[in-house]
């Protein structure tokens, strides 16, 4: 049974959230909002919010963690020169163009279009305005990818101090998903960002690199990490 939490209510201790064993790996809690505030104590924590429409808010902390080294990251040999061709372009006749937080909610609210693999309808309004917030507020980010002035790809996630917590990507165009990966995980690890949590293991995010730690791993890291200043200019770095 999983404690049900009220507006003012702390979160349990992410040991006692419920195992495979248990039907519902990572379940830890539901309840409270989607606050800034809320929502930066959970992610302080290494706990997620993950529900569907017409549930109660439901918190997550899985175990093991699906995390993505960002001196990790792994880009295939056709995604690198995918992303030399945008880099030529961003330089030359600038039909690709990749931007940071220009399009914060577009980028969301892409992510949460119906997709063919039924994936992206978790993001429901609520969760919209949430992430808005912290976007607001500076701790919510997207990378973009532009293609003659129009959004084809992006990702966004959460970023504390020097932690980044990976939420949601998208693509309009092949790759496009995957390039805007790349140059944030470019930016990131600029930075001194050394992991980007990625919640669940897929065999998508394995391919780009990803792989799962235990959660007193993720945990200990993550303790450290938010701790240290954020990061003040958010603008894409060339990647060559």
């Amino acid at each position: 049974m999983i404690p049900w939490l009220e507006p003012d209510s702390p979160f349990p201790d992410v040991a006692f959230a419920l195992t495979e064993e248990d039907g519902a790996a990572g379940l830890l809690a539901a309840g409270a909002d989607l606050s800034p505030e809320r929502l930066l104590d959970a992610y302080r924590h290494g706990i997620f919010p993950w529900f569907s429409e017409g549930q109660p808010i439901l918190w997550w902390s899985t175990d093991p963690r699906m995390v993505l080294f960002t001196e990790r990251f792994s880009a295939s040999h056709s995604l690198k020169k995918t992303l030399r061709k945008v880099h030529k372009s961003s330089l030359t006749d600038g039909r690709w163009q990749i931007r940071f937080d220009s399009a914060f909610e577009d980028v969301m609210r892409a992510c949460a279009a119906p997709r063919r693999d039924g994936a992206g309808t978790w993001i429901s309004e609520e969760i919209v305005r949430g992430y808005c917030g912290l976007h607001h507020r500076g701790f919510a980010h997207s990378s973009e990818v532009w293609l003659d002035g129009q959004l084809v790809g992006g990702a966004y996630g959460v970023c504390i101090g020097r932690m980044f917590y990976g939420e949601s990507m998208f693509a309009r165009k092949s790759d496009a998903s995957k390039i805007a990966l790349a140059y944030l995980v470019h930016f990131l690890h600029a930075h001194g960002v050394e992991m980007i949590d990625c919640q669940q293991e897929t065999s998508h995010l394995a391919s780009l690199g990803a792989s799962p730690i235990p959660r007193s791993e993720f945990i200990a890291h993550l303790k450290k990490a938010t701790r240290q200043a954020p990061i003040i200019r958010w603008e894409p770095l060339a990647l060559f």
